[in-house]
Order: structure tokens, then sequence, then C-alpha cells
């Protein structure tokens, strides 16, 4: 094998290497059964030697609406959630958001987003008081709060209370937003003769053990922004029993799913340690612990928390960073490393989309202006490879001329090029424009909740999911999944075909023949990305083939 076509062969085998690590690397194997237990293990400071808080939740095969049953509760709602409170631990451990459906069945249940303890799959936020005196009486899980009211709504907040009967009274205000922000404030009055010393604390749970994690580019496991910078860690990450710790002073820190995150928001006033663990059976916990509050007698003082819940919107995230004033909400979204593209793609396709009203065609219109941008470079480069086509029977006299050797023929050729006035490394460039292109708009339908079951034309009717109308079902056979895929990955890959016809050929028959069967791997290796990212590829290479041949006839060139 000749070192031309060993280099194409290396370049086909890292292009194939390359879009498949994508999506094996940065995901999770998928996991199921019932959980046991959660044990939580809250570390005050380092001057505190470990005192503990200790809950277990007890195996259970029982379901959400079976649980609830079981507590007394304060219903909460909004025109974007709505669930419980439990008033014994007053727990946030019920919450389903209404606009959003499990599946596109018509009868798919909304995405049940925290559930209780002893449910499958428990996801709840507990907060709280935590204290050096072990023999001081404080709210713990089996508290029953007193509640003001049955229901929270954003125009009724409630006040829950319990009083020790030794002297201090606990009471929580809670209200909630119109959309997924929960503010809670908690104050203790202190009746009694003696300081009290108190360390706030706040902390989320949650199994995974029957939860299914595709393998994506986007991260799932806990995150969060501590001292201003963002940290990142997969589930898989952090060994049982182990955890990472960070001091901060503000941010906050979540559990992250590709759509959906639930965040405990710090308070920015004030220093915190936040950790993140790995409990055991499948048990991940997130909590911070406050700065010390002092509680002189016959006073009260008090602490605020806020718990976001909900569903990754872009938009509404920007608005609690700048008016809420939690810092950068949006890395709770994985933009990846094209930040500066993937999240201005986000908000032209965004608009694109309140001007047609259909994603689709907002991708299809996004595609075309972005070849539009890319016009005065694309133009050079098929002008420069519709000279080299041109050049293609000097070329090929030049190969036979010298034969074998292929030093001659290098020179020879770059005489040639140098003496036309052509650059044959002008024809890479809008390749390499349209890398990291590609993947940020890639990140963008991958994160993006506009996207998730939105519909195009005919049987698309998800664009974020791969196309369903696949060789299979036209075929009424079986197809095995590498090569099942659909029509529109089949129609994506003869553009790709027709496109690589007008490039000048390779004069080498080892090298035409690998050039002729890249469309094919690149159809394949592309067929079960998401449908719009498949739609987008189509149609910039409809319009890239348009632009080529407008300049080849203007070059002269067949």
């Amino acid at each position: 094998m000749n070192d031309d076509l060993k280099s194409l062969s290396l370049a086909v085998l890292l292009s194939f290497v390359a879009i498949y690590s994508v999506n094996y690397f940065f995901g999770f194997d998928k996991k199921s059964s019932l959980q046991h237990e959660v044990a939580k293990v809250e570390q005050l400071s380092e001057e505190i030697k470990q005192p503990t808080v200790t809950q277990i939740s007890k195996p259970t095969s029982k379901t959400t609406e079976e649980v609830l049953a079981e507590d007394t509760r304060v219903k909460f709602s909004n025109k974007d959630v709505s669930g419980s409170i439990r008033l014994k631990g007053a727990r946030f451990d019920n919450l389903y958001l209404n606009k959003y459906k499990v599946s596109l069945d018509e009868n798919s249940p909304n995405v049940e987003l925290l559930t209780p303890a002893t449910s499958n799959n428990q996801y709840f936020a507990d907060l709280g008081w935590l204290s050096l005196d072990k023999s001081l009486l404080l709210p713990s899980s089996d508290t029953v709060w007193k509640a003001s009211s049955t229901e929270l709504t954003p125009e009724q907040p409630i006040t829950l209370s319990w009083n020790n009967g030794n002297g201090l009274e606990f009471v929580r205000k809670i209200s909630i937003d119109e959309h997924y922000l929960f503010t809670i404030k908690d104050t203790v009055v202190n009746n009694s003769n003696q300081e009290i010393d108190l360390f706030p604390y706040a902390l989320l749970s949650r199994n995974i053990k029957n939860i299914a994690q595709e393998r994506s580019v986007v991260h799932e496991g806990m995150n969060g922004v501590l001292n201003n910078s963002l940290q990142e860690l997969k589930y898989k990450d952090l060994d049982v029993n182990d955890s990472e710790k960070f001091d901060t002073q503000g941010g906050w820190i979540g559990f992250s799913d590709r759509y959906w995150f639930s965040a405990l928001i710090l308070d920015n006033q004030n220093k915190a340690s936040a950790t993140f663990k790995n409990i055991g059976d499948f048990n991940y916990q997130i909590d911070y612990l406050g700065s010390r509050v002092i509680i002189p007698p016959h006073q009260s003082q008090s602490y605020s928390y806020r718990l976001f819940s909900g569903a990754k919107d872009v938009k509404l995230l920007d608005t609690y960073t700048s008016e809420n004033n939690i810092p950068k909400f949006d890395l709770a979204i994985d933009f990846g490393w094209y930040y500066f593209l993937t999240k201005p793609f986000f908000y032209i396709l965004d608009f694109l989309y309140g001007f047609l009203g259909n994603m689709g065609w907002a991708i299809l219109l996004f595609a075309a202006l972005l070849r539009l941008c890319m016009f005065p470079i694309a133009n050079k480069s098929y002008t420069s490879m519709a000279k080299i086509k041109a050049l293609q029977p000097k070329i090929l006299d030049i190969r036979n001329k010298y034969a074998d050797n292929q030093m001659l023929i290098q020179q020879a050729t770059m005489e040639l090029y140098k003496r036309e006035k052509v650059n044959p490394a002008s024809g890479c460039l809008p390749l390499f424009i349209q890398i990291p292109v590609f993947f940020s708009l890639y990140k963008v339908l991958n994160i993006s909740i506009e996207i998730r079951h939105a519909p195009f034309i005919g049987w698309i009717k998800d664009l974020s999911a791969p196309d369903p109308l696949t060789l299979s079902q036209i075929l009424h056979i079986y197809v095995p999944g590498f090569v099942d895929i659909g029509l529109w990955p089949i129609f994506m890959g003869f553009t790709m075909w027709m496109q690589q016809k007008l490039n000048p050929a390779p004069v080498n028959k080892d090298q035409a023949r690998m050039f002729a069967l890249m469309p094919i791997f690149f159809t394949f290796m592309l067929g079960h990305f998401a449908s719009g990212l498949i739609i987008y590829w189509t149609l910039s290479n409809i319009l890239s083939i348009i632009q080529q041949k407008a300049i080849m006839h203007k070059n002269g060139v067949d």
C-alpha cells in the first residue's frame, strides 16, 4: 500500500473513530432494579468532627401514588409544575413537569422529576439545621410540621411551623415562582435563656438504579458552579463512599439529566461547603453546609434557601441568572467546547422557530443562512477545486511520465499548481470551518428542550431522535441495528455522493475506490444521529452542490 493510500485509510479510520467515540465515551450503561437504602452524612465544618444525620429508606415496590397517600401533604402548582410537599420532614419529594410528556404516546404521563424516598428511583430535597449540641432537638425527617394552608401557588406562599418544646420555634416560609424556582426562608426563634449555634444545610438525594441512561455527548450526573467555576462529575467518577468537596461562596449544585435538572442555589453572601457523594447502592447525594448562625436568647435568625427543579430552558435560566443573581446558571446545560457557537446557534434557531412555527423549517433556514455566511470562503474554495479539476488531464500526464517516482510526481504537480496559480489546500478550508459548526449544531439538537419531541413534515415526529422510518420497516425484513438507518440518512448519503462527483477525482485507483466508499461510511456513521442534524446536513450538501455547479460552469469545467 503506497503512502497516499495509507494516509487516506488512516483519515477514514480516524473519522469513524471520532464520530462514534463522541457518543460512546460520553455516556453510561443502562441500569435497572430496585433501590435499597439512602444514608446521609453531613460534615459540618473542619472544626466539627463529623456529626451525622442518618435516614433509612427501606426497599419497596410501591408506586408514587401509594407512597403519596401515606402522608399529609401540601399541594403546589403553577403553569409549569405540580406536586406536593410532605409535611413529615417538610420534604420536597413529589414534582411533575406539566408541559412535558414522557413519550410521544397520546396517553403518555407527564415527566416525573422528584419522587418520594420509599418509591422507585427516589429523588428528593431536604433542608434544615444541624448543631454541635447533640442534645438539642432539631427538626428531622420524622418531624411533622403544621401548615398555614393546604396549597402553595405563586400567589399564595405557605408557612410551616414546629416547636421543639424546649424554647426553640422553627418557622419555614415557602414560595414558588411561575416556573421552577422555590424559595424557602427558615427562621429560628430562640425563646430560651441560652445562646444557640446552628448550621444550615440542604441536600438532594437520588437513586439512579432504575434510570435508563443512554450514551450521549450530553453530561448527565452531578454538576454545579462553585467559586464561579463549573464542576462536573459523572456518576461513575465517584467510587462507593467516595466524595468530592468544594469550599465556595455562592453558586449552585445539582443533578443533571439530558433535559431536566434539580439544583440547590447557595447564598452568595456567605461561605459554604459543598459536597458530591456516592453513598452506595446507586444512591448519590449533593449537599451544602452553610456558615454558623448564632441565635442569642429571646431573638431570632433567618436563613434562605432556593431550590430549582425543572426543565433546562435556556432563556429561563438566563433570566434566573440576571434577575435572581444565580451565577452562570445557563451552564446547567452542557453547551460543550464550542460554547461561543452552541449558545448563539440555539438563540438563532429559537428565533427562526418563533418566526416559522416549525423547528424543522427553522433548521433548514438556519442551514441556508450558514451557507450564505460562508459563501465567500466556499466560493474561493470551489473556484480552486474547479481549476484543479480542469488540470486533471495534465496531472494524469505527469503521473504517466514519471511512473512510480513519487518525489518527481509531487514536484512536477506542485510546479503545475504554482504555474496555474492554484492552491490545492484551499479546498479544505470549508471543511475545517464546518467541523465546529457541525458539532455545535449537534450539541444544540441534543440539549435543547425546545427540540425535544418537535415534529417536522411526514414521518419525522421528533427532530431530536433518529429517523424512525428505517430500512427494516420499509423492507419488512430484519436489518442489523448498525445498518438499519432511515430515509433521511440515505438521502443525505446520496447528496454526499453527488457532491463528491463534483470534486477532482483522485488519479490513483486505490484512492478513488476509497473516496467512492466514504459517502457510504458516513451515511451509516451518521445514520443514528438526530434527524434534525441529518436534515441540516442534507440541505447544506444540496446548497453546496448548487454553488459548486455554478462555479464549475463559470470556469468552463464539465
